[in-house]
């Protein structure tokens, strides 16, 4: 297909990051350009996660000035100018992984293209969309401003729903995450690199844990039992999923002690509702992968600090002196549940379970239990999250609650970085305790200073922000003394003229 003519909006696009690239001023002004620069801008995945991280702090930064106003913002140049240019950005990064071109719509275009789409002409987070050469589908829009305005400005009496249908995305990582090209493939045999990152492999000792197959018994109506109650809104997304047959040809060894008997293959094939956001690439414009998931959980039906906190629990190593025999062994079952509920695309408290995927369920909980019983930070953070969910042991959903919250806690005494920065958002955000903003920075002080860069990173915005403060105040304070002086001198010689 030959390429698709440029529009007006992709040369504003491309003179924003040239401004932006040469450090010239782009026209109008732009909000926090010091702050962009910090976040590293270098068209890749992780650089969205460095902007969310920004998002959040300047959301933070609004609310503690009192001047978080959507409307009021939005009229300000500089504000929608932070805003069209991060989403400019965004479609260079989803470019980049598309290996393609990115085109710019607004509303006009948009409508001649798409007279289906049901566009609001006042509303700025639907000001543009951006598409692909190789992608003439509605499917492939991606309206860049609704998670941008999301993170700045969504809460529970502002909700923000997506034009193409379904809840916006929260946050930038995650809104791109989900548009990624997908290898589809009827024999995963043939490319086993790919399918090791579209799922983890399950072998587990029938002996300690029963296996599960999560691919029978799954309705649709609401869970008769007190799992799946989560005490955030969850943000729903639509995303395209491969059919993956997971097995294993060859045996772990099994724990010492434990028989090695039966190991479980786990088939899932799934294929996704219709869906106006769904993505089918054309998979021959496609070389190889260009996106490795971070981790084996992906949760997007999950509150995100929680699907924040099971990448975390992958990917930042602490070591754990007991219990990780035990843990091992609970999160391998756990992560069957997350990936499941993952793949329906609906809140997970309406996704249900049989009595026998329930059962297998809590007694990878109460061996999860175990391990943290034993002090493994890692099985307390996990059972706290359930707990926190509405979905652990305990039944009273106010014991639920500090239950979770003493879990997190005792970890978080014991050092865990992880653990403190779960902390310090159950804080900032009040889910489980009270909303105290100077708990929620102690508690990211801690982590930083216990190595977790993100929150290290906030620190450090959060000082900057200060000093800024700082040096405005001392600033206007300056100028008063100067104003007040000039007013002294004008006083006296108008003194000296009606005395002469």
């Amino acid at each position: 297909m030959s390429a698709s003519p440029l529009t007006p909006l992709d040369y504003i696009a491309e003179g924003y990051w040239q401004d932006f690239l040469a450090g010239r001023p782009i026209a109008g002004g732009i909000a926090y350009e010091t702050e962009l620069r910090a976040c590293t801008l270098d068209e890749s995945l992780e650089s969205l996660q460095r902007i969310d991280t920004l998002l959040s702090q300047v959301r933070r930064d609004m609310i503690k000035s009192g001047i978080w106003d959507e409307t009021t913002l939005l009229v300000d140049e500089r504000y929608r100018n932070f805003m069209v240019f991060l989403a400019f950005y965004v479609g260079r990064v989803l470019a980049q992984q598309w290996q393609s071109k990115p085109h710019w719509y607004g509303q006009f275009e948009l409508r001649k293209r798409y007279p289906e789409l049901s566009l609001v002409t006042d509303d700025f987070y639907q000001h543009m969309a951006v598409g692909y050469d190789d992608s003439v589908v509605k499917g492939h829009l991606f309206f860049a401003l609704e998670p941008i305005g999301l993170r700045l400005f969504g809460h529970i009496d502002r909700q923000f729903d997506a034009v193409q249908g379904g809840q916006v995305e929260s946050g930038l990582y995650q809104a791109v995450s989900l548009r990624l090209p997908t290898i589809l493939s009827n024999d995963v045999h043939s490319v086993p690199e790919l399918t090791a990152h579209k799922a983890t492999t399950h072998q587990i000792t029938e002996s300690i844990i029963p296996s599960v197959d999560l691919n029978t018994h799954v309705g649709t109506s609401q869970l008769n039992a007190p799992l799946n109650k989560p005490e955030e809104v969850s943000i729903g997304a639509e995303h395209n999923l491969a059919n993956v047959v997971v097995t294993d040809s060859e045996s772990r060894a099994a724990p010492s002690g434990v028989p090695d008997t039966v190991t479980t293959e786990l088939q899932t094939s799934v294929v996704p509702p219709e869906s106006e956001n769904s993505i089918k690439p054309e998979l021959t414009k496609i070389a190889q992968p260009v996106a490795k998931p971070t981790s084996s959980v992906k949760n997007t039906s999950t509150p995100e600090m929680f699907t924040q906190l099971l990448v975390e629990l992958d990917e930042i190593a602490v070591p754990q002196p007991t219990g990780d025999v035990q843990y091992q062994q609970a999160r391998k079952v756990l992560d069957q549940f997350e990936q499941h509920i993952a793949k329906q695309n609906k809140p997970r408290r309406q996704v249900i379970f049989s009595d026998k995927h329930i059962a297998t369920k809590n007694q990878a909980l109460l061996t999860l239990q175990a391990a943290a019983e034993d002090g493994n930070t890692a099985a307390m953070l996990r059972l706290a999250m359930y707990e926190l969910l509405g979905e652990g042991l305990t039944a009273d959903s106010d014991n639920q609650k500090k239950s979770g919250v003493d879990w997190v806690n005792q970890a978080a005494s014991k050092n865990d970085s992880r653990a403190q920065r779960l902390l310090s958002k159950m804080y900032y955000q009040g889910v489980g305790v009270s909303q105290d903003i100077d708990s929620g920075k102690y508690w990211l002080e801690q982590a930083a200073d216990n190595g977790h860069a993100e929150a290290a990173n906030l620190v450090q915005q959060w000082q900057q922000a200060e000093m800024l403060l700082t040096t405005q105040k001392q600033e206007q304070h300056s100028t008063k003394r100067y104003q007040l002086l000039i007013g002294a001198i004008i006083a006296v010689a108008l003194l000296i003229i009606v005395i002469i």
